[in-house]
Protein backbone atom coordinates (compact mmCIF):
# COMPACT_ATOMS: atom_id res chain seq x y z
CA UNK A 1 0.00 0.00 0.00
CA UNK A 2 1.69 3.20 -1.15
CA UNK A 3 2.06 5.67 1.33
CA UNK A 4 4.48 9.04 2.70
CA UNK A 5 5.92 10.97 5.61
CA UNK A 6 5.02 14.16 6.18
CA UNK A 7 7.91 16.07 8.56
CA UNK A 8 9.07 19.21 9.93
CA UNK A 9 13.01 18.94 9.47
CA UNK A 10 15.90 21.43 8.78
CA UNK A 11 19.47 20.48 7.61
CA UNK A 12 21.49 21.45 10.75
CA UNK A 13 24.67 22.11 9.04
CA UNK A 14 23.16 24.62 6.67
CA UNK A 15 22.08 26.46 10.08
CA UNK A 16 25.51 26.45 11.15
CA UNK A 17 26.82 27.47 7.47
CA UNK A 18 23.81 30.49 7.78
CA UNK A 19 25.20 31.52 11.32
CA UNK A 20 28.73 31.27 10.33
CA UNK A 21 27.71 32.94 7.19
CA UNK A 22 25.94 36.14 9.72
CA UNK A 23 29.04 36.09 11.30
CA UNK A 24 31.38 37.35 8.55
CA UNK A 25 28.46 39.63 7.29
CA UNK A 26 28.74 40.83 10.88
CA UNK A 27 32.54 41.74 10.78
CA UNK A 28 32.52 43.23 7.22
CA UNK A 29 29.54 45.86 8.44
CA UNK A 30 30.87 49.39 9.09
CA UNK A 31 27.67 50.09 11.35
CA UNK A 32 29.17 47.61 13.43
CA UNK A 33 32.54 48.62 14.34
CA UNK A 34 33.70 48.97 17.70
CA UNK A 35 29.99 47.31 18.74
CA UNK A 36 30.29 44.51 20.93
CA UNK A 37 27.86 42.16 19.10
CA UNK A 38 27.69 38.86 17.97
CA UNK A 39 25.74 35.42 17.11
CA UNK A 40 25.73 32.00 18.20
CA UNK A 41 24.35 28.92 17.74
CA UNK A 42 23.50 26.53 20.71
CA UNK A 43 22.18 22.66 19.88
CA UNK A 44 18.46 24.15 19.12
CA UNK A 45 18.94 27.37 19.98
CA UNK A 46 20.30 30.77 18.29
CA UNK A 47 21.14 33.94 20.45
CA UNK A 48 21.57 37.51 18.95
CA UNK A 49 23.20 40.13 21.06
CA UNK A 50 24.07 43.58 20.49
CA UNK A 51 24.37 46.75 22.50
CA UNK A 52 21.53 47.79 21.57
CA UNK A 53 17.95 46.87 20.83
CA UNK A 54 17.75 48.47 16.85
CA UNK A 55 21.08 45.99 16.60
CA UNK A 56 19.69 43.09 17.39
CA UNK A 57 17.11 43.79 15.08
CA UNK A 58 19.84 44.65 11.82
CA UNK A 59 21.43 41.56 13.01
CA UNK A 60 18.15 39.36 12.87
CA UNK A 61 17.53 40.57 9.19
CA UNK A 62 21.14 39.46 8.63
CA UNK A 63 20.55 36.10 9.98
CA UNK A 64 17.59 35.67 7.65
CA UNK A 65 19.43 37.02 4.88
CA UNK A 66 21.30 33.83 5.27
CA UNK A 67 18.97 31.82 6.00
CA UNK A 68 17.25 32.40 2.53
CA UNK A 69 20.40 32.24 1.02
CA UNK A 70 20.75 28.74 2.14
CA UNK A 71 17.26 27.97 1.77
CA UNK A 72 16.08 27.34 5.19
CA UNK A 73 12.31 28.04 5.71
CA UNK A 74 12.61 31.43 8.34
CA UNK A 75 8.99 29.52 9.55
CA UNK A 76 11.25 27.12 11.50
CA UNK A 77 12.54 30.05 13.28
CA UNK A 78 10.38 30.75 16.46
CA UNK A 79 11.06 33.94 19.02
CA UNK A 80 11.93 32.56 22.05
CA UNK A 81 12.15 36.09 23.48
CA UNK A 82 14.34 38.87 24.79
CA UNK A 83 16.83 39.38 28.09
CA UNK A 84 19.10 42.23 28.90
CA UNK A 85 22.49 41.58 29.91
CA UNK A 86 24.33 44.18 31.75
CA UNK A 87 25.08 46.25 28.68
CA UNK A 88 23.89 43.58 25.89
CA UNK A 89 20.53 43.07 24.67
CA UNK A 90 19.95 39.16 23.91
CA UNK A 91 16.97 37.54 21.54
CA UNK A 92 16.54 33.99 21.66
CA UNK A 93 15.53 31.97 19.11
CA UNK A 94 14.44 28.44 18.87
CA UNK A 95 14.37 26.40 15.99
CA UNK A 96 11.82 24.20 15.62
CA UNK A 97 11.91 20.49 14.60
CA UNK A 98 9.28 17.69 14.07
CA UNK A 99 5.53 17.96 14.12
CA UNK A 100 3.92 19.28 17.68
CA UNK A 101 0.44 16.92 18.50
CA UNK A 102 -1.62 20.02 17.75
CA UNK A 103 -0.29 20.74 14.89
CA UNK A 104 -0.41 17.33 13.65
CA UNK A 105 -3.97 16.72 14.58
CA UNK A 106 -4.95 19.29 12.20
CA UNK A 107 -2.94 17.77 9.33
CA UNK A 108 -5.08 15.00 10.02
CA UNK A 109 -8.60 16.58 10.16
CA UNK A 110 -7.88 18.77 6.86
CA UNK A 111 -6.99 15.67 5.10
CA UNK A 112 -10.02 13.88 6.32
CA UNK A 113 -12.00 17.15 5.86
CA UNK A 114 -10.81 17.05 2.38
CA UNK A 115 -12.71 13.55 1.55
CA UNK A 116 -9.51 11.95 -0.04
CA UNK A 117 -9.38 8.12 -0.34
CA UNK A 118 -6.06 8.45 2.27
CA UNK A 119 -5.90 7.49 5.84
CA UNK A 120 -3.31 9.56 7.92
CA UNK A 121 -2.29 8.63 11.06
CA UNK A 122 0.15 10.75 14.09
CA UNK A 123 3.14 8.53 14.71
CA UNK A 124 5.18 10.66 17.23
CA UNK A 125 6.58 13.86 15.57
CA UNK A 126 5.35 13.08 11.88
CA UNK A 127 2.44 11.89 10.02
CA UNK A 128 1.99 9.32 7.86
CA UNK A 129 -0.43 9.31 5.37
CA UNK A 130 -1.58 5.68 3.03
CA UNK A 131 -3.63 5.22 0.57
CA UNK A 132 -4.39 2.95 -2.35
CA UNK A 133 -3.69 4.71 -4.96
CA UNK A 134 -0.75 6.85 -5.86
CA UNK A 135 -2.83 9.60 -7.50
CA UNK A 136 -4.77 9.96 -4.29
CA UNK A 137 -1.53 10.44 -2.18
CA UNK A 138 -0.26 13.23 -5.00
CA UNK A 139 -3.39 14.69 -4.59
CA UNK A 140 -2.82 14.83 -0.61
CA UNK A 141 0.29 16.04 -1.30
CA UNK A 142 -0.87 19.18 -3.59
CA UNK A 143 -3.22 20.05 -1.20
CA UNK A 144 -1.03 20.02 1.99
CA UNK A 145 1.65 22.57 -0.25
CA UNK A 146 -1.10 24.95 -0.71
CA UNK A 147 -2.63 25.40 2.57
CA UNK A 148 -0.88 27.59 5.30
CA UNK A 149 0.83 26.13 8.52
CA UNK A 150 3.54 28.26 10.69
CA UNK A 151 5.99 25.41 10.52
CA UNK A 152 7.59 23.73 7.25
CA UNK A 153 6.31 20.80 6.02
CA UNK A 154 8.53 18.53 4.16
CA UNK A 155 7.51 15.15 2.27
CA UNK A 156 9.81 12.33 2.24
CA UNK A 157 9.56 8.42 2.28
CA UNK A 158 7.44 7.98 -0.78
CA UNK A 159 6.76 4.48 -0.91
CA UNK A 160 4.86 2.36 -3.85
Amino acid sequence: MPSFDIVSEIDMHEVTNAVDQAKRDLGNRWDFKNVEADVELDDQTITISAEQEFQVEQLLDILRMAFANRKIDPRAIDDDGESKAGKLVKKHLKLRQGIETDQAKKIVKMIKDARLKVQASIQGDKVRVTGKKRDDLQTAIAMLKESEFELPLQFNNFRD
